[in-house]
C-alpha cells in the first residue's frame, strides 16, 4: 500500500487534498478545506520541484498551519459585526436620546413614531401629529418620550 502511495508521487498530495475538501462537504464547520488546500499546494510544489517525501511532509505541515490560521482570521467576525449582533435584541435601547417626529399624535398617553422602516408605540404627554419628541427610556417594547 505504501509503495502505491509513493508511486503516485505529487498526485498523492493532490488526491489527499481533494479527499479532505470532500470531507468538508460532510463535516460541519470550515476546517478540512484549509487542510485540503494545503495538501493540493504541497502536491503542486512537489510536482514542480520533485521534493523528497520528508520535505513534502514538512511543507504540508507549514502550509496547513498557515492555511488554518488564515481561515480562522477570515471566519472571525469584525468588531462592528459583534456590536450589531449584541444589540440585535435591544434595538429600542439604541433609540434612547434620539429625536423623532410623531407619526400619530399622543392621545390618552399613547401614540406612534416611525423609525426607519418600522413603527414604534410610544407613551408620553399628549402631543399632536408631527410634533418632535425625544425617547427618554424603553419599557418592554414601548418607547417613553418627552418633548424634544
Amino acid at each position: 500500500m505504501a509503495n502505491a502511495i509513493v508511486s503516485l508521487g505529487p498526485w498523492a498530495w493532490i488526491i489527499v487534498g481533494i479527499v479532505l475538501i470532500g470531507i468538508e462537504l460532510l463535516a460541519p464547520g470550515v476546517f478540512f478545506i484549509w487542510l485540503g488546500l494545503a495538501a493540493i499546494a504541497t502536491g503542486v510544489l512537489d510536482a514542480a520541484f520533485d521534493l523528497s517525501w520528508q520535505l513534502a511532509a514538512l511543507i504540508f505541515a507549514v502550509l496547513a498551519v498557515a492555511a488554518v490560521g488564515f481561515g480562522r482570521t477570515l471566519a472571525r467576525p469584525s468588531a462592528q459585526h459583534d456590536t450589531e449582533a449584541a444589540s440585535l435584541n435591544h434595538r429600542g435601547e439604541s433609540l434612547v436620546g434620539r429625536v423623532f417626529t410623531l407619526e400619530t399624535g399622543i392621545v390618552d398617553g399613547a401614540g406612534r413614531i416611525r423609525v426607519d422602516d418600522s413603527s414604534w408605540r410610544v407613551t408620553g404627554p399628549e402631543r399632536p401629529v408631527g410634533a418632535q419628541v425625544r425617547v427618554v427610556r424603553i419599557e418592554g417594547t414601548t418607547l417613553v418620550v418627552d418633548d424634544a
